[in-house]
């Protein structure tokens, strides 16, 4: 009782002083508050940095606390590779420039994180693979610096499945050893920008950046309850970024909610005049945000692709779900199947460009970088075979190393017949396949399970929980990829005892808005986004 008499009299003289002291006392009440980051949102932490809640100081000191708990520690979720050591004075110095001049943007010393096969400044772009551990760039990516100028903070850099291409160990690299996802640490986040995607969920910064050249956004966010964009071709930079396949390769966001990933995406499109694809990406780019609509699916008529379903009863049913979700707030729902090749376009279309591009591309990125590191896939192969990195803790994936010998001996196809034949003929007529479905059934996008199955898992655990009958559970996602059309991943319900699932929305090119009203609409009617287990909040 004591205690409660000393708490109340202590109230009834901060109270009296507030009277006297109004603005004084609610700005150090608004201090004293210890602003919660946790699960917050773009908006929700901007307002906190203009109403003096708290700093971008603070901010980033919170994202390294949690890092150091979550990622280095406990779980060991293992997503971040390189922490930017300049973080903190880069924070200070916009905290300064917010008191002096106001805010750049609501992205205003706002910490992301970035799949690390993006240049950054003063950090390695080691694309997973040990070999280009000393790679360090003279310039940041376009879309990085993109952010940078929005007052964007890099907090760290992540991990990916070595050099973007998974082999059966997704989200494993030879630099960063297994990222595990916070929702089941017996589980993988999907690859290849599985780092961004457990950093992202796991409330190591507020945003991320990955990219997608055949699902490595929308796997990534459909294992870990996240909104994933992959943007349509040409929309977004991909200049100082290490490629894989520029006639597939996209750069988009990952976030926690489809408002945050809008306002990313805003700020990253744009034209680039260092990449042809982005010639005309200034007449497409809106505020994706801004416009969002709530009740985009009241009036919406959505094509659903029963070719995709069957390899999980579980994720069938919550995908069933969510389509009864969208029919009781007034969508039409039609069903659409596609020819047999479109089913499944890995083989046909996908595989064969990614190798027949590799090797000159990625030589043609190693050449842009200071000298002193390797220039050639075969110098990058050798080292990975070297008795140093095949005895240490964190060799190379060998199905990986034998990908890259493929990709050698595939490299001079890029001037075949076959090639040719796949970029000027089958491309189009897949595009034109998926158009006139749109246009036939009078549709404003096609859903599925982004994934056909939940996340898989780690190649290195048994875990019999898992249950998954496909042949590919990304197959759904090639056609965004062979057609250069956007599709946005958003939450969509939960399978084996919390692992998350999403659903995607897919449209034609440059539907960005479109899509996203469709996700938002159905992300604020559900709110399916869970919390990580592992990944609890520090300040509870």
């Amino acid at each position: 009782m004591k205690k409660k008499n000393t708490t109340f009299k202590a109230f009834l003289a901060i109270m009296l002083i507030a009277t006297i002291l109004p603005w004084n006392v609610a700005s150090a009440q608004g201090k004293q508050a210890a602003f919660d980051p946790f699960e917050k949102s773009i908006n929700e932490v901007s307002y906190a940095l203009n109403s003096n809640q708290t700093t971008s100081e603070e901010l980033v000191e919170y994202y390294l606390k949690r890092i150091e708990a979550f990622d280095d520690q406990g779980p060991a979720i293992n997503s971040i590779t390189i922490v930017n050591d300049n973080a903190l004075e880069q924070a200070k110095a916009l905290d300064a420039e917010r008191k002096a001049k106001g805010p750049r943007s609501e992205l205003h010393g706002i910490p992301f994180v970035v799949k690390d096969n993006f240049d950054v400044v003063g950090m390695p772009t080691t694309a997973g693979s040990v070999a280009l551990k000393n790679e360090y760039p003279n310039k940041n990516s376009f879309v990085v610096q993109k952010l940078i100028d929005a007052g964007a903070i890099v907090i760290g850099k992540t991990n990916m499945s070595e050099l973007a291409a998974s082999y059966g160990r997704l989200g494993y690299s030879s630099f960063g050893g297994q990222t595990l996802n916070p929702y089941n640490l017996n589980r993988d986040a999907s690859g290849s920008s599985s780092g961004s995607a457990a950093a992202v969920a796991a409330n190591f910064a507020v945003f991320g950046l990955g990219t997608d050249t055949s699902g490595s956004v929308r796997g990534p966010a459909h294992t870990t309850s996240l909104v994933g964009i992959r943007p349509t071709m040409g929309l977004t930079s991909r200049t100082g970024v290490v490629p894989s396949s520029l006639s597939l390769d996209v750069t988009g966001p990952m976030a926690r909610s489809v408002e945050d990933a809008s306002m990313v995406l805003t700020a990253m499109a744009g034209k680039d005049k260092a990449d042809k694809a982005t010639k005309h990406a200034n007449r497409h780019v809106r505020d994706y945000a801004k416009s969002l609509n709530a009740n985009a699916l009241k009036h919406a008529r959505i094509g659903v692709a029963t070719d995709f379903f069957g390899d999980n009863a579980e994720v069938d049913a919550v995908t069933n779900q969510a389509i009864a979700q969208m029919q009781s707030m007034g969508t039409e729902v039609v069903p659409v199947t596609f020819s047999e090749q479109t089913q499944y376009l890995w083989t046909p279309i996908l595989g064969p460009i990614d190798s027949a591009e590799f090797k000159s591309q990625f030589e043609t990125y190693l050449s842009t970088l200071p000298a002193g590191g390797p220039k050639t896939l075969q110098e990058v192969i050798a080292i990975l075979e070297s008795p140093e990195v095949l005895n240490s803790a964190t060799p190379a994936n060998p199905a990986r190393v034998e990908g890259l010998k493929a990709a050698l001996e595939k490299a001079n196809t890029l001037n075949s017949k076959e090639y040719k034949k796949i970029v000027k003929r089958e491309v189009p007529k897949t595009r034109e396949e998926i158009e006139d479905i749109m246009d036939d059934y009078d549709l404003d996008a096609i859903v599925f399970p982004t994934m056909s199955c939940p996340a898989s898992n780690t190649f290195d655990k048994v875990d019999p929980t898992y249950v998954c009958n496909a042949y590919d559970t990304y197959a759904a996602g090639y056609m965004a990829s062979a057609t250069g059309f956007p599709e946005v991943t958003v939450p969509a319900g939960t399978v084996e005892a919390g692992m998350p699932v999403g659903i995607s929305f897919f449209g034609t090119a440059f539907s960005e808005q479109t899509l996203l009203n469709l996700a938002y609409s159905f992300e604020q009617a559900t709110h399916a986004r869970t919390v990580p287990v592992h990944t609890p909040n520090l300040n509870q």
